[in-house]
C-alpha cells in the first residue's frame, strides 16, 4: 500500500490524523469519519450512494457476553453525512444465520424484513438493502462504493477480463445481480473462490473493498480507484479522443447562460404536465464534452448502468433536437417545436412500462423526463425539489464519467431493459417512496421576493421556505442577502442583486430565479422606503423615488413575472406589499400614500387582466410593523412620531393602542398574511388583506 501520506491524482486523500487522533479508539467514530470523506468526493460516490460499516465487540444486554456486531449505514442514508442516528447495528452472527432460512431468489423482498429480527441498537435506522453484502464477509471495516472509474470497469464489455488485466489476481469480480441477500452469498463465495485479494468488482454497479482498520480500509479503497482511473486515462489518451470527438461547437458561457434562462420556463412547464417540478442546469466541461460529441445519440438512448444511477435520472435522458443557436423569444414557436420530443418520450417510457411490468408492479409513474440534453448549450434536470434535482443532474454526470471510461478500456454496456425496470419498479423502492414525509404546501414551488435582505421581506422569505417553497431573495444590499441566504440550509434559497427601479437588474433577478430553479411561481414585492412629510416639504426626488421603487418597481416585477409564468402555463401568485395608508388619508403623507395607493390599484388592474392565466394577484397592507422593520430605522419614524406628537420609542404602543385588537405587528405577522394568500386561498385574486390588528378606517368594505 501507498504511505498514509501519499497524495492521489483521481480522488482527494482526506485522512487528517489530527482530527483521527480526536477519535482515539471508536471504532464506529471512525468508520463515521471515513464514511464522510469518501462521501465529500463525487467522483468516489454520489450523494445517497453507495455503502461503509464496520464490526466490533459489544456486550450482549441479556447474557452479558461478547458478540460481534455490524454498524452499518441504514436505508436512504448518504455517507457523505452520515451520523450516528444514521446507521444499523445488528447482530452479525445472527445476520449470518439468515442463510439457514433464505429460500433462493424469490425469497428476497421477505429476507429485508428479517434484518430486523437481528437488530442488536434499538435506536437503529433500518437496515439497508446492502446489509448482507457486508455481513456475510468476514472483514472489520468494508467500504461498497459507486466510483465512476470503478463503474466504467465494471460496465465495459468484456468487464471480467479488463479486472484481471488491470489488477490480476487481486481483485474479484462478480457479475451483474439486483442488490440482496443472494448477492451476499456471491461475494462470499468470490471471497473463499479467490483468498488474499483486496476487493471485488461488481457487473455494472461498483466495488467492495475492506481492510483491519479504518483507514486500511480508506487507502485501500483510494488505490483501487486511483489504478483504474490512471488506466482509463491511459486509454484515453491512446485513442486520442473520447465519445467519437466533437460534432458540435459549444456557445460561449454567457449565450449558454442566457439560453438556458429562457428555456429552463418552457422546460419546467412541460416536466410540470403531472407534477410541478423544480430544476438545475448543468454547462460543466464534462457536460459539455458528452453533449456535443459524435456519440451521443448512440450513448444517450442505451441509459445508465448502475442502479443508483437510473434509479434518479430515469433510464434515459431526453435529448433536445434544437439548434444551440436558436432563437427562443418566441415562446410559441419554440414549444411547438418541443411539446412532440416530450409526447413521443413520455409514449416510450409507457411502452417501457408496459414491456417489462409484472403482475405485482406498483403504478406507472410520472413518464416525464428527468434529464434533458441541449447540445451546444448544457443538460437541465427536473425533479421534485432542489435536492432530487441536483442530485440527479450530479448522478448523469457519473454516467457520462462512467460511458467515457468504458468506451475507452473496450465499449459501454448498460444494463437489460428487465433488469433495469426490476429496480426502477422493486416493491422495496415502492414502499421507500411510500415513506417519504408529506410535502409541505408550498413545495415544487419558487419565491421570489424583493427587498428581503432583511425585517418584513426576510421575513416574507423565512415564511415562504418554512413552507416548503425555494426562494430567490433580492435586495440592493449583497452583504445583507448573502447574510440572508446563509441562514437556510442547502438547495432552498438563492439571491440576487435587484434594484427594482431598472429593468435590466429585474431582468437579471428572474434569470437567476430560472437558472437556480427553473422558474417561478410566487413574486413577493416586499421592497420599499417610507418618507412622512408635510406637502410643503415634500420633493419631487421624495415624489420620484417612492414612484419608482413602489409603483414602476411593482410594475416592471409583474410585467417580466407574468413573461416567466405564462412561459411555464402553471400559473402564479404576485403579491404587492402595501399599507394601510393606501387606503387611509393621514397627515404628512401624501407622497407615500399615493404611492401605496396606487400599489394597491394596479394589483386590482393585474388581477383583472392575468385571471384567464391562472395568475393571481393579492395585496397584503401592514401597518404599524415598527419591531423588526427597516423601513422604521430612518427618518420614516421620527416623521411619523411628529406626525402624532409622540416619541419615536413611544411608536410601537401608540400603533398596538390604535388597533381594535391593541396587538403590536410583527413582520412574521405579514408573512403570515401573505402565505394565506399564496397557500391557503386558493381561489382569491383582486383581494386585499388587512394586517394592522384592525383598523376600522382602513376596512376595504
Amino acid at each position: 500500500m501507498k504511505n498514509k501520506t501519499q497524495q492521489f491524482k483521481y480522488v482527494d486523500h482526506l485522512w487528517d490524523e489530527k482530527k483521527v487522533a480526536a477519535l482515539g479508539d471508536d471504532q464506529v467514530a471512525l468508520f463515521l469519519y471515513r464514511s464522510n470523506i469518501l462521501g465529500a468526493d463525487l467522483r468516489i460516490t454520489n450523494y445517497g450512494g453507495g455503502n461503509t460499516s464496520c464490526k466490533t465487540i459489544e456486550k450482549d444486554p441479556l447474557t452479558n457476553e461478547d458478540v460481534e456486531v455490524m454498524w452499518i449505514k441504514g436505508s436512504g442514508g448518504d455517507i457523505g453525512t452520515l451520523t450516528k442516528a444514521g446507521i444499523a447495528g445488528l447482530y452479525t452472527e445472527r445476520l449470518r444465520n439468515l442463510k439457514n432460512v433464505y429460500g433462493g431468489l424469490e425469497d428476497e423482498d421477505r429476507m429485508v424484513g428479517l434484518f430486523n429480527h437481528c437488530i442488536y441498537d434499538l435506536d437503529s435506522k433500518a437496515p439497508s438493502i446492502d446489509t448482507p453484502l457486508h455481513g456475510l464477509l468476514p472483514f472489520k471495516h468494508i467500504d461498497h462504493l459507486h466510483p465512476d472509474a470503478l463503474i466504467a470497469v465494471a460496465a465495459a464489455k468484456d468487464s471480467e477480463k479488463v479486472t484481471k488485466e488491470i489488477w490480476g489476481d487481486t481483485m474479484g469480480w462478480v457479475p451483474w445481480q439486483r442488490p440482496g441477500f443472494d448477492l451476499g452469498l456471491q461475494l462470499e463465495k468470490c471471497l473463499n473462490d479467490n483468498p488474499g485479494i483486496r476487493g471485488i468488482v461488481l457487473g455494472s454497479h461498483g466495488l467492495f473493498t475492506w481492510g483491519d482498520t479504518s483507514h486500511e480500509c480508506y487507502m485501500n479503497s483510494l488505490e483501487v480507484i486511483e489504478t483504474a482511473s490512471e488506466y482509463i486515462e491511459k486509454k484515453i489518451a491512446a485513442n486520442g479522443s473520447v465519445f467519437g470527438g466533437q460534432k458540435i461547437k459549444s456557445l460561449g458561457k454567457e449565450e449558454r447562460l442566457d439560453k438556458a434562462a429562457q428555456l429552463m420556463p418552457m422546460l419546467r412547464g412541460l416536466c410540470s404536465s403531472e407534477n410541478r417540478m423544480i430544476g438545475h442546469f448543468n454547462d460543466s466541461d464534462v457536460v459539455l464534452e458528452y453533449i456535443n460529441s459524435n456519440d451521443l445519440e448512440r450513448l444517450a438512448p442505451m441509459g445508465t448502468s448502475c442502479p443508483d444511477h437510473f434509479l434518479r435520472t430515469k433510464i434515459q435522458p431526453l435529448v433536445l433536437k434544437l439548434d444551440a443557436k436558436e432563437d427562443l423569444s418566441d415562446t410559441e414557436a419554440v414549444l411547438a417545436k418541443l411539446r412532440p420530443a416530450f409526447e413521443e418520450y413520455r409514449k416510450e417510457y409507457q411502452s417501457y412500462y408496459d414491456n417489462h411490468k409484472r403482475a405485482n408492479s406498483p403504478a406507472v409513474r410520472d413518464a416525464s423526463p428527468v434529464i434533458i440534453i441541449y447540445p451546444g448549450v448544457g443538460m437541465f434536470s427536473f425533479a421534485k425539489n432542489k435536492q432530487t434535482t441536483r442530485v440527479a443532474n450530479e448522478f448523469y454526470v457519473n454516467a457520462i464519467n462512467v460511458m467515457r471510461g468504458a468506451e475507452a478500456i473496450t465499449e459501454y454496456t448498460s444494463l437489460p431493459r428487465q433488469e433495469a425496470f426490476d429496480i426502477e419498479y422493486w416493491l422495496l423502492e415502492e414502499a421507500k417512496l411510500q415513506r417519504m414525509p408529506k410535502e409541505k404546501p408550498l413545495s415544487r414551488k419558487v419565491a421570489l421576493v424583493t427587498g428581503a435582505g432583511g425585517g418584513i421581506g426576510k421575513a416574507i422569505a423565512d415564511k415562504l421556505a418554512e413552507e416548503g417553497a425555494n426562494v430567490v431573495l433580492t435586495d440592493i444590499v449583497e452583504d445583507r442577502l448573502k447574510e440572508g441566504v446563509a441562514t437556510y440550509a442547502r438547495d432552498v434559497a438563492s439571491y440576487a442583486v435587484c434594484d427594482v427601479t431598472k429593468s435590466e437588474s429585474v431582468a437579471a433577478a428572474y434569470k437567476k430565479a430560472c437558472l437556480e430553479f427553473g422558474g417561478v411561481d410566487i413574486v413577493v414585492h416586499s421592497a420599499g422606503l417610507a418618507i412622512s412629510k408635510p406637502l410643503e416639504d415634500t420633493t419631487e426626488k421624495d415624489w420620484d423615488i417612492l414612484q419608482n421603487v413602489l409603483v414602476k418597481g411593482q410594475f416592471e416585477l409583474a410585467k417580466q413575472a407574468v413573461a416567466v409564468m405564462r412561459k411555464q402555463s402553471l400559473g402564479g401568485d404576485f403579491i404587492s406589499i402595501a399599507s394601510k395608508n393606501g387606503l387611509v388619508s393621514g397627515p404628512n403623507n401624501v407622497a407615500y400614500g399615493t404611492a401605496k395607493a396606487a400599489q394597491q390599484h394596479m394589483a386590482r388592474l393585474l388581477a383583472a387582466e392575468l385571471g384567464g392565466d391562472k395568475i393571481r394577484v393579492n395585496t397584503v397592507n401592514p401597518d404599524g410593523v415598527i419591531v423588526g422593520s427597516k423601513i422604521w430605522e430612518g427618518d420614516w419614524a421620527e416623521g411619523r412620531a411628529k406626525a402624532y406628537g409622540i416619541t419615536v420609542e413611544e411608536l410601537p404602543a401608540h400603533y398596538a393602542k390604535r388597533n381594535l385588537l391593541n396587538e403590536i405587528i410583527y413582520p412574521k405577522d405579514i408573512a403570515d398574511g401573505v402565505f394565506a394568500c399564496v397557500g391557503v386561498l386558493n381561489k382569491t385574486t383582486g383581494n386585499i388583506i388587512n394586517v394592522d390588528g384592525g383598523m376600522a378606517n382602513a376596512f376595504v368594505r
